[in-house]
């Protein structure tokens, strides 16, 4: 169903953030993800010969991260093909800080620490949240596999998923029916 037929407007810019994930031959994980911003018009910018024309990117900016089965960054590369300002492309080297860190529950506010307020790139930072939940949904099968080895030799693990949206609920009829031990059914109101 698409959206409702909008108001009269004009086109004034364009972003695409696209996320890819891989499966390495080493069973390690690269996540890749890529910001492109693009106006439909010229403008002036003076780092790149004076304007950037309509559709070339004002920004196009990406990173891989590799990870482990367990979503832990093992290594962090970032490149800055198109930015306003010249000086972005010195700072690509700051996702290195994320190495170390694990696609977890904080996952956002750890990596925002990890690239520095004012020592990183905002449109870097800004890719971190579609990667991971790109690494999560890339890794789910194998993680799901190897789960189910584990859950045969002890207790069911708690879902990292659980109450993090409105199918995941505890209470949900998706829970019931996929991690019935998880499920918690709605506490009954009194009138």
């Amino acid at each position: 169903m698409p959206l409702s037929a909008p108001t009269i407007r004009e086109h004034t810019h364009t972003r695409v953030v696209t996320c890819l994930g891989y499966r390495r031959s080493d069973e390690l994980w690269d996540i890749e993800g890529r910001i492109v911003d693009t106006k439909p018009y010229r403008f002036p910018n003076r780092d790149r010969g004076g304007h950037i024309e309509a559709k070339e990117p004002l920004h196009d900016m990406s990173i891989r991260l590799t990870i482990d089965i367990d979503l832990k960054v093992l290594e962090a590369e970032a490149v800055i093909d198109a930015s306003p300002y010249n000086y972005c492309k010195s700072v690509t080297s700051i996702v290195k800080q994320l190495i170390g860190l694990k696609i977890a529950p904080g996952w956002t506010a750890r990596s925002k620490v990890a690239m520095g307020q004012n020592l990183g790139c905002t449109h870097l930072t800004e890719l971190l949240g579609p990667i991971a939940t790109t690494a999560i949904q890339t890794i789910g099968a194998a993680r799901s596999g190897r789960f189910r080895q584990e859950r045969a030799q002890q207790s069911p693990p708690k879902s990292n998923f659980l109450n993090t949206c409105y199918a995941l609920a505890a209470d949900s009829p998706v829970v019931k029916e996929h991690w019935p031990e998880q499920y918690r059914s709605k506490p009954k109101q009194e009138n």
